[in-house]
């Protein structure tokens, strides 16, 4: 990937955390929820911060170390201070990935009328949240893969991708069962290069082909 990368998307992640209750009373109510519903409210961040603790020591000023340390980052309602260095941090982030989703997408319109009809619809009907269900390569310069849409915006049922005329093909060691992220699309000389970042965990799918078509192999689940 050259603009949607693991780190990237590593630093989304930690842009999320970083969102607090506007309120130390909306914080309380959800402690209350937690505690309603039968779950650990200190469990559940210790857990969630835990799982991000790298990044968030990766990514975040050094302002923050302490709390990442001591787990007060998410366990308690932070202190004025606090929520304005993250609000400024997260507004530094989102100016950046701005600038950086401007560079893509000005690149992307400059090759569009250049790129096969499938392979605009690749990107143009997100595959965010679908499945990889399967691959097969059935013959010379061709490659099959089968996704699970049921959980994308786009499609709500199994879709087979056929790339025809590949000349190209990294994938990662394990392709069945991984989730499709974000995609890059780049025109070459004959035809696309397609890259997809996949999770978990995070690796890329990278297909150089002539032409792409798509087949529903299925109802979608609902209509919409």
């Amino acid at each position: 990937m050259k603009f949607y990368t693991k780190s990237w998307y590593e630093e989304m992640q930690v842009r999320g955390f970083m969102v607090f209750p506007e309120t130390e009373q909306d914080w309380l109510e959800d402690v209350a929820w937690h505690a309603a519903e039968g779950v650990s409210y200190r469990d559940r961040t210790r857990d969630f911060l835990e799982y991000l603790k790298a990044d968030l020591l990766k990514y975040l000023p050094e302002y923050f170390h302490p709390s990442i340390h001591d787990g007060t980052i998410n366990s308690t309602y932070p202190e004025p201070e606090f929520k304005e260095k993250a609000q400024q941090w997260r507004s530094e982030y989102e100016a950046r990935m701005k600038v950086l989703d401007d560079k893509y997408y000005r690149g992307y319109l400059s090759i569009k009328d250049s790129l096969p009809v499938h392979a605009i619809q690749l990107v143009e009907k997100s595959l965010h949240d679908s499945r990889v269900i399967s691959y097969a390569v059935p013959a010379a310069e061709v490659v099959e893969i089968i996704l699970d849409c049921s959980g994308a915006m786009h499609y709500q049922c199994d879709i087979r991708l056929t790339f025809t005329g590949v000349t190209g093909l990294v994938l990662p060691e394990r392709l069945n069962r991984m989730v499709w992220l974000y995609t890059e699309i780049y025109a070459v000389e004959q035809g696309f290069e397609l890259r997809v970042l996949l999770d978990s965990p995070l690796s890329e799918l990278r297909i150089t082909a002539q032409d792409v078509s798509f087949e529903m192999l299925s109802e979608p689940k609902y209509n919409g």
